[in-house]
């Protein structure tokens, strides 16, 4: 391929018409005294009022390498050479009036001379594609008296930084820092989730438009926004304060004056002014939870403050301004909400840009013990009292918490209830099986809904009782057995698994012995507690 170089006349350093411009460093002639370095042809770049030197410069371009056919290409910056719009509109109608071979020329675009404006330029052309090839550098040749200087060279700059290991690595390491902070340095196995976050955090960099977090309640969207927040402060010049709301909680005529202010003696109890959320947030991050909670009229509001960054406080009759940054959450679909009447279409269209749904922690079980290390260390810091998992404890409460029958309806919630419940309760900081047995007994009779039959996986009798008596047993007592073993298979002790199955009968008896009733139950069958386990 050929080899072609487009570069810009150095007013100054190239210039130079006797004899002695050849005892200086001219950056645009030095390009072609490099014997590795062999050009087909020389684009010069220059203004009209340079022509002297620019017809210099293509002589001596000549004279070094006799092989290159240097090109001169005028180029008006207008009154301000020094004005980037003018600049690089000139540089740009150039580039796309110049016609490109790149099956079979290589170009490289020279960023040593010319104003600092004019390389600027070049460069995002570059970047842009419009002027496309790699960017080349010269440095000056060493000074005679020092003899560490490098030798004058050049170099060459591929913006394609995938094509650089340390750069590559770089941006990788610090890709995986934000994910990992987003994340509360949690690491999550989940793939969807992680999938989630990576994209997350692109658009909390990237964007300032509103992100609406959707998801069940506890499935952490509350505190996903401030750490949103808290990254956006970091690198993203975020300068005022994080603000947040349960617009549920937010109802009545007190509604449009806790988020947008009111003037004192607007209503009645109103004795001052009150600024409003809002405007508390200018400058910062505003996080309105369970928004399709929000009554119209204060949705109405909030569309104006987001497209127009003003609202009308309550009893004001002059607009304030206030320009923060909005994340939603909501465990409502908004597209039925708008349907019913409940949630204005307009608003929805403006907040749903980026749109996360977090899956509930049923749906991420692999996750499940990495949270569970994640929430004894914020016991720890909490409480000043280090608390953890004895082998055996923490086997069985893991092997709960990941079954496909613990619905875990509180999500997060409840992860973080247990922990707290079991580290209390723990003696001297270690928590044991009594501890983790009481505590999935506590879980299961909290996710009992009044009215709703248990669901317990089904297991299969075949492999625990012989054809002969599975022959003699009715329907009905296959059903009830099935049920029996399937809680005696996910339950660590006999009379765990006795007071769930006799969780209401128990309430009735003067004295409860769960264990017995149950190991009654099943010697009819001949069975013991430890086969249901796979134990001899």
């Amino acid at each position: 391929m050929k080899r072609v170089l487009i570069g810009l006349l150095g007013t100054k350093l190239d210039s130079g018409t006797d004899i002695s411009r050849w005892d200086h460093w001219r950056p645009t002639v030095s390009l072609f005294q490099h014997e590795d370095l062999l050009w087909d042809r020389l684009e010069l770049l220059a203004e009209p009022n340079f022509a002297k030197i620019s017809e210099q410069v293509l002589e001596d371009v000549r004279q070094v390498s006799p092989e290159t056919e240097p090109r001169l290409h005028f180029v008006s910056y207008g009154k301000d050479p020094w004005d980037l719009e003018t600049v690089y509109a000139a540089l740009h109608d150039w580039a796309r009036g110049y016609a490109f071979d790149r099956e079979n020329e290589e170009y490289f675009i020279h960023i040593t001379t010319g104003t600092h404006i004019a390389q600027i330029s070049l460069f995002l052309l570059n970047e842009a594609g419009t002027l496309p090839g790699k960017l080349i550098q010269t440095r000056p040749p060493p000074s005679m008296k020092s003899r560490n200087v490098p030798k004058p060279g050049y170099s060459v700059i591929d913006l394609d930084l995938s094509k650089y290991d340390q750069l590559s690595t770089r941006f990788q390491k610090e890709q995986a820092e934000v994910t990992d902070f987003l994340k509360s340095g949690i690491a999550t196995r989940n793939a969807g989730f992680n999938r989630l976050i990576d994209r997350i955090e692109q658009v909390a960099l990237s964007s300032r438009a509103p992100i609406l977090l959707t998801g069940p309640t506890g499935a952490g969207k509350s505190h996903l926004a401030r750490r949103i927040y808290e990254l956006r402060k970091q690198r993203g010049g975020l300068r005022g304060s994080f603000v947040e709301v349960n617009c549920a909680t937010l109802t009545g005529d007190t509604a449009a004056s806790a988020l947008f202010g009111h003037t004192r003696g607007s209503f009645t109890g109103a004795q001052k002014d009150r600024s409003g959320l809002l405007r508390e947030a200018h400058g910062g991050l505003l996080f309105l939870d369970e928004i399709g909670e929000l009554g119209s009229d204060e949705q109405a509001m909030l569309l104006r403050a987001l497209e127009d960054k003003t609202f009308l406080p309550v009893g004001a009759d002059k607009p304030v301004k206030s320009d923060f940054q909005l994340i939603a959450g909501t465990n409502r679909d908004l597209r039925e909400a708008v349907v019913s009447g409940r949630f204005r279409e307009d608003l929805l269209a403006r907040i749903h840009l980026w749109t996360f749904a977090l899956p509930a922690l049923a749906q991420r079980r692999e996750d499940i013990a990495p949270n569970l290390e994640y929430e004894l260390e914020n016991h720890r810091l909490a409480n000043g009292r280090e608390v953890s998992f004895n082998k055996e404890a923490k086997r069985a409460f893991l092997k709960f918490a990941e079954a496909p029958d613990s619905h875990w309806l509180g999500n997060f919630r409840d992860l973080n209830a247990a922990v707290t419940r079991m580290a209390t309760l723990a003696p001297r900081g270690r928590i044991r099986m009594e501890e983790v047995s009481e505590e999935i007994q506590r879980l299961r009779e909290n996710w009992h809904r009044p009215g709703s039959l248990p669901q317990v996986e089904s297991v299969d009798l075949d492999k625990i009782l012989d054809a002969e008596m599975l022959e003699k047993m009715d329907p009905f007592d296959r059903v009830q057995l099935s049920y029996v073993a399937a809680v005696c298979r996910r339950s660590q002790t006999l009379s765990g698994a006795g007071r769930e199955i006799f969780s209401v009968s128990r309430k009735k008896r003067g004295v409860t012995n769960d264990a017995d009733r149950l190991k009654k139950y099943l010697s009819k069958y001949e069975l013991k507690f430890e086969m249901m386990q796979g134990r001899d």
